[in-house]
């Protein structure tokens, strides 16, 4: 059975996804924004099959082949257990408690056999190690009653057999054992988290426009129950290819994206719907990468939010990505949450939706070299005040030159007087 398990595993770990085409639509837009609406929005990206490292559902999807050292499997066997697909799960359950049952059922009906109680059916001088124990059949519904510690009442064990009580405490301890392994088991498959997931959002597309003067790159999260995610945060990895100076070629290689790591923005209040701000600056991977080279890139941007349910106090982790054909520069997110008589409401039906806005189509570097020129003739109006300071200089060194001439003809002056 463990062995099955195990091979089931290792075929469930297997399965590889393939995206289907992207298929934009088409977006509600305000009414401020559905004028300037293009009509074509990367069409060439959404006809080509794009191949994900996480689905947009959260499953990632890799293949895992040749692991040859499956016995490794087993030295886990509960957590490959709780890993397995509810069928076989339940499969497993419903197979162990059977082949138990049919192993112990088997062995009280061989020590009636050898004891020869079979023989002595209905005598009454004869005192059995079963009471009531006739065939394989009864002796399978003793094994079930006992395991099960149901105690009908009408076939029991006697004490003229000690073989019998050991098996009844072999039996016993073993089918606590079972019973302890294979609830738990249900248990913990039952309380997983992963269905608590399903109810936290992502935004389908990911946009990119300015914010505060600043270029960033946005998506929206949300949580559609009304228990919160307590202690909820945000992460944001950029997964591409890269080769090192050195010529060695990583592929998909992990970068990770700054959303608020350092001021404490990535810990959310996760109430109401949040839009996710990364600023693009030198730090930034999309530092160099501008409107018309950002089709042509290749990457994908993994965004993980996990906390602890309210309910129950297990971490749960969702997932999603946006590779480039679902990032929309100027772009933004259309407000969801308005205010009402004494309350805030939430419209998830505008929770994917955005609309066009002014952005510039120049990469985060080229607006700050852009910037840094505006600002030049501010640099060439200090070097002409230096110049400026050094003519002052040069002048008043001319007119303290001129006053002290002005001094020594006065005192000229006064000498030739004197004389005279």
């Amino acid at each position: 059975l463990f062995l099955m398990a195990a091979n089931v595993l290792e075929e469930d770990s297997m399965e590889q996804d393939i995206e289907s085409p992207v298929t934009i639509h088409q977006p509600k837009l305000p009414k401020q924004a559905r004028e300037d609406l293009p009509k074509n929005i990367n069409k060439e990206c959404a006809k080509r099959k794009i191949q994900r490292y996480v689905r947009k559902d959260g499953k990632c999807n890799v293949h895992h082949g040749n692991v040859r050292e499956t016995y490794r499997y087993l030295t886990d066997i509960f957590t490959t257990l709780v890993d397995l697909k509810w069928r076989f799960n339940l499969l497993i359950f419903v197979m162990v408690y059977t082949v138990t049952w049919l192993f112990f059922g088997m062995i009280w009906w061989l020590i009636a056999y050898m004891r020869g109680d079979m023989d002595h059916i209905g005598d009454s001088t004869w005192t059995p190690c079963v009471s009531n124990l006739n065939g394989f059949v009864s002796a399978f519904l003793f094994s079930i009653e006992t395991e099960t510690t149901i105690g009908y009442g009408y076939r029991v064990i006697t004490d003229k057999c000690p073989e019998g009580i050991i098996l009844l405490l072999v039996q016993s301890v073993l089918g606590s054992i079972v019973n302890a392994f294979m609830v738990g088991c249900m248990f913990v498959k039952i309380s997983q988290p992963k269905k608590r997931a399903e109810t936290l959002v992502f935004s389908t597309n990911a946009v990119i426009s300015m914010r505060d003067g600043k270029l960033c790159l946005m998506f929206r999260v949300g949580d559609l129950r009304n228990s919160h995610i307590v202690e909820a945060s945000i992460r944001a990895k950029l997964i591409k290819s890269k080769q090192t100076k050195e010529g060695e070629f990583i592929p998909l290689n992990q970068t990770d994206i700054n959303v608020g790591y350092y001021t404490g923005d990535d810990r959310l209040f996760l109430v109401s719907p949040l839009i996710i701000s990364h600023e693009i600056n030198q730090q930034s991977p999309f530092w160099e990468i501008s409107k018309a080279q950002l089709p042509k890139e290749e990457l994908e941007i993994v965004v993980i939010l996990e906390g602890m349910v309210e309910a129950t106090g297990m971490t749960c982790q969702a997932r999603s990505s946006y590779i480039t054909s679902e990032i929309l520069w100027g772009y933004r997110f259309t407000p969801v949450l308005t205010l009402e008589d004494g309350f805030y409401e939430v419209d998830y039906n505008s929770f994917h939706e955005t609309y066009e806005t002014n952005t510039p189509v120049y990469s985060a570097k080229e607006l700050a070299e852009m910037a840094s020129r505006a600002e030049l003739p501010l640099t060439w109006s200090v070097s002409s005040k230096l110049d400026q300071h050094a003519e002052l200089e040069t002048e008043e060194e001319e007119k303290n030159q001129e006053d002290q001439n002005e001094r020594n003809g006065d005192v000229a002056n006064l000498e030739s007087e004197s004389k005279v």
